[in-house]
């Protein structure tokens, strides 16, 4: 797999604060982690990717910038419209989705912008939204969703008549939204196989979103691949699992986590209780089950261990890339690093730098992941950078 870090852990909204982006973190990540190369999955907001998509010379600004720091761009990230670093949020990140014109017009300017800037001979891949929240939805926005992805499966095999770049977009299930979990997307895409025939619209595997549904990684990527449904991308991110809610430390224990900026959706072991953020369940007025497990959607550093009694669910994205890597093409997904969180992380999670907390999940990549990464040595990694 191509391996990168997602670059909307930055709050760049401009190409200026991408460029510097790139600049202060993409590449001193890079020589900490002493490698030679390093993938980025970039996310361009509505106004970058529109500027990068019709104007040659603002191409030209980004691909040097990419060259003089060593990096590689194959994948964007084009969930977050604008405003991911907001102060607060929350439900706006699924704004507009895909019932409007705004959604489609943005994820085909980011097309444009990738199918220019990738290495020769690469495939590209954008992850998107599932459809949008799920509050609200009705047949009429169900039909809505499905033109427009259809007129960007058009689009993209317009996009590469054209430039001869084939770019893939790829659903991304999360929790609370129209398309939940995995068995959301293979139940929507598998009743509208006109969508995805040609390939170019396929799953986006984040394995936190994943663990939060509690849903079996092997499971779900089979039920994918069963429906024809291509796994472009993986998001490699894991979730917070409080394994024993009634250990009387759990509320003290999560409380760090329940910050403004971002949704922390909650679900419990077999499906009986969900909230929609954690301090739902914090605040509750009756009290949560605690004879099973809960999962939290927080991005935790793939290297990081929380306290007890708290965990990480490392274990759900090492599953969930076996499982993918068995599959036809599955060594052709992208493999994207997205710890998005690290601003809002309580303080024991928090490195000393934000460069040095990123070289760390690659290390942690490179340590964990040989077979994913064939062809990439470990001993690439500098651990005197990361001390």
């Amino acid at each position: 797999m191509e391996l990168s870090y997602c670059t909307n852990v930055h709050p760049a909204e401009d190409l200026p604060g991408i460029v510097r982006q790139l600049d202060e973190h993409a590449g001193p990540v890079r020589r900490a982690a002493n490698l030679e190369r390093l993938g980025v999955g970039l996310w361009m907001p509505v106004g970058v990717a529109s500027t990068l998509a019709d104007d040659p010379r603002a191409r030209a600004v980004l691909a040097e910038a990419l060259e003089r720091n060593g990096l590689e761009l194959r994948t964007v990230n084009a969930f977050p419209y604008r405003g991911f670093h907001d102060d607060v949020v929350k439900l706006a990140v699924y704004r507009p989705d895909w019932t409007t014109r705004e959604r489609l017009a943005y994820t085909l300017d980011c097309a444009r912008a990738l199918a220019a800037l990738l290495p020769a001979g690469a495939e590209g891949s954008i992850s998107t939204l599932p459809l949008g929240w799920r509050e609200g939805w009705d047949a009429a926005a169900d039909r809505a969703a499905e033109e427009h992805l259809a007129g960007l499966v058009e689009g993209l095999a317009a996009l590469e008549r054209e430039t001869g770049r084939l770019v893939r977009v790829a659903i991304e299930p999360e929790p609370g939204c129209i398309l939940d979990d995995v068995a959301d997307v293979v139940a929507w895409l598998g009743a509208r196989p006109h969508l995805t025939a040609e390939g170019r619209l396929g799953l986006c595997l984040d394995t936190c979103h994943l663990a939060v549904s509690f849903a079996d990684p092997a499971g779900a990527v089979a039920a994918a691949t069963a429906a024809g449904i291509r796994i472009v991308k993986v998001q490699a991110s894991v979730a917070l699992e409080v394994p024993d809610p009634a250990d009387p430390r759990t509320a003290d224990a999560l409380r760090p986590f329940a910050e403004e900026r971002y949704v922390h959706q909650v679900r419990e072991a077999g499906g009986r209780r969900s909230a929609d953020d954690l301090p739902e369940v914090l605040d509750a007025a009756a009290p949560w089950p605690t004879d099973r497990a809960w999962r939290v959607h927080v991005h935790i550093p793939l290297h990081a261990r929380p306290a007890a009694p708290l965990r990480a669910t490392t274990e759900v994205l090492l599953d969930a890339i076996a499982a993918v890597l068995e599959t036809p093409g599955g060594g052709d997904a992208h493999l994207d690093i997205e710890t998005y969180t690290w601003s809002v992380l309580p303080e024991d999670l928090q490195p000393e730098t934000l460069v040095s907390g990123i070289a760390a999940e690659l290390r942690w990549a490179h340590t964990h992941l040989p077979r994913a990464l064939a062809g990439v040595p470990a001993s690439g990694i500098d651990e005197r950078s990361l001390a």
